[in-house]
């Protein structure tokens, strides 16, 4: 098979521990790209916070994606272009805000390049380092929040949100699409809007089929981009979860797991240990 595209998580995928991208995964990449190979960064992060990353991989130079916020938006990097992009309410969010104070969990969302909320939390400021947004501290997150926004993440410690979870899972279902992307983030957006959906409609764009697709990731937002893509492929370092669902299980995000699926399915190079 002739992969045409390769789609790919950040954190904890792509990047290693410290947010970078190793200089062999980098390579395989310039390779890729320079072989006509189109590379879509796919994640939960903000378009903000996945900027950097675009460049240091030359996306614009050949015309390549950024999938952001769980595939609330796509954007092409070469033409910065929006192909698609989705909002959710303001009426909907001030009803999750109102859940999220009846199950006592924090709650933010995002605001331009700022993110939003009435809290300060050790997981908001998290996710304040990982994506490098400054975050505005507001009295009244449903004054604050009088605009469609892409995303609204309820955030706490793992075992309190994993209930959370499993509750709004029943409950909200036919309202949002929800997935985390790490235990302590919990993820709302439009609903039918994930990784997966988005891929869908890119590809369409570009006249390729899923089959000439590879998605790598590693956490439970990028499930639905591993089972739609021809080569769906979990990091060694996934929730054995995904690893179940994958056709292929790569290396770890600290090992070259992403290099190593490149070289061998698209360089067609051997494979270094």
């Amino acid at each position: 098979m002739s992969y045409k595209m390769i789609v790919l998580d950040l954190d904890d995928t792509l990047l290693r521990d410290d947010h970078t991208i190793s200089e062999r995964t980098k390579q395989a990449l310039m390779k890729a790209q320079e072989m006509g190979v189109k590379v879509v960064l796919a994640s939960g992060r903000p378009t903000f916070g996945m900027k950097h990353i675009a460049e240091e991989l030359s996306l614009s130079a050949y015309g390549s994606y950024i999938l952001s916020f769980n595939g609330g938006k796509i954007i092409n990097w070469q033409t910065k272009e929006e192909v698609f992009s989705s909002t959710l309410s303001p009426e909907d969010v001030h009803g999750l805000y109102e859940i999220s104070r009846r199950e006592g969990v924090y709650i933010h969302t995002y605001i331009g390049d700022e993110i939003i909320t009435e809290d300060e939390n050790e997981y908001t400021a998290i996710e304040a380092d990982i994506t490098g947004l400054p975050i505005k501290y507001v009295d009244t997150f449903v004054n604050a929040v009088n605009e469609p926004v892409v995303k609204v993440l309820m955030v706490d410690e793992p075992e309190k949100l994993k209930l959370v979870e499993k509750k709004l899972q029943l409950k909200l279902d036919e309202q949002f699409s929800i997935m985390t992307s790490k235990p302590y983030f919990l993820e709302f957006t439009e609903k039918g809007v994930t990784k997966g959906t988005s891929l869908n409609q890119l590809i369409q764009t570009l006249g390729i089929t899923r089959d000439e697709v590879i998605a790598i990731g590693d956490s439970y937002n990028d499930l639905s981009m591993i089972e739609f893509a021809g080569l769906g492929v979990a990091m060694g370092n996934a929730n054995e979860d995904i690893k179940k669902i994958a056709n292929l299980v790569t290396d770890t995000n600290m090992n070259d797991g992403v290099a190593k699926v490149v070289e061998e399915y698209v360089l067609k190079t051997p494979v270094l240990v």
